[in-house]
This record gives structure tokens, sequence and C-alpha cells, in this order.
């Protein structure tokens, strides 16, 4: 029996492939649970034009992910808090604080895409990933200063 995949399945294929299956897996497995639909022409052409729809949606995604990462690349964050003597922070700089200055400055970005191994507890300047989309990131320019 052909059928279409909806999703990838393992040693079996990919979304979008036509694959001959046996007609029980077929009847039993794959159609009851959505994960295959039939080889007709009729499917075959609906599945052409959902691939069409998400690669011009997705290319849009990328576009626009690209500008933020510009804005977000030309921006340099300078966040001042108390430290003592040694440049160490009263407190520490968390993806909480950067998510909220980046808002304040009109750029909406969820605090869990700012990638920080752990808080900033020195004065000084750090390089702070950000991964805007799953095919680009951008790197912030993060200064702590003393207050």
């Amino acid at each position: 029996m052909k059928l279409i995949l909806k999703e990838n399945i393992e040693h079996l294929g990919q979304i979008g492939d036509i694959v001959k299956v046996a007609p029980g897996y077929a009847r039993n497995y794959l159609l009851p649970k959505g994960l295959a639909i039939e080889a007709t022409e009729k499917n075959a052409k609906a599945l052409e034009h959902a691939k069409r729809q998400l690669a011009y949606k997705k290319n849009k995604s990328l576009e626009a992910a690209k500008n933020l990462v510009a804005k977000l690349e030309a921006l340099s964050i300078v966040l001042t808090h108390q430290a003592g003597e040694e440049g160490k922070l009263f407190g520490s700089v968390t993806n909480m604080e950067i998510a909220a200055f980046l808002k304040d400055n009109g750029l909406e970005i969820d605090r869990k895409k700012i990638v920080l191994a752990e808080p900033i507890k020195q004065l000084g300047e750090y390089s702070v990933p950000v991964k805007v989309h799953p095919e680009v990131g951008a790197t912030l320019k993060v200064t702590v200063s003393a207050a």
C-alpha cells in the first residue's frame, strides 16, 4: 500500500515521502495514528501546496530573524550595578535583566533565547549569544559597570 508520510518515522522515511508498506501496517498503525495518508493524486497535490506554504513562511521568518540580528548586533548594552572592591557585583546580571533592557529599547526577545551559561558576577565586557532563529544567532555586547 502506498502512503504519504505526515511525520518523520524512523526506518521508514521523512515528512512528505511516498512509501510502500504492508497493508496491515498502514491500516492498523500509520493511518489511525495520523502518521500517514493514502497516496492519491489529490493528497499529493495538497502535500505539495503545504510544502510551498511552509517554505514561504520559513523564508519570511528567516528574513525577519536576520533583520533582528542586525539590530541586536548594532546595540551595545551597558548595565550598572553596585560592585565591591575587586569588581565583584553585589548580585548578578541574568538573562531576565538583559531581556528587560532589550524590551526597554523596543526589541522583544524571550529571556530563554538569551544564552548565559551562568549569571554575570564580575564587572567587564561580555559577549552573550542569543538564539533568534534555529538557523540564525546573534551576539550581544554586554558591558557591566560600577554604579
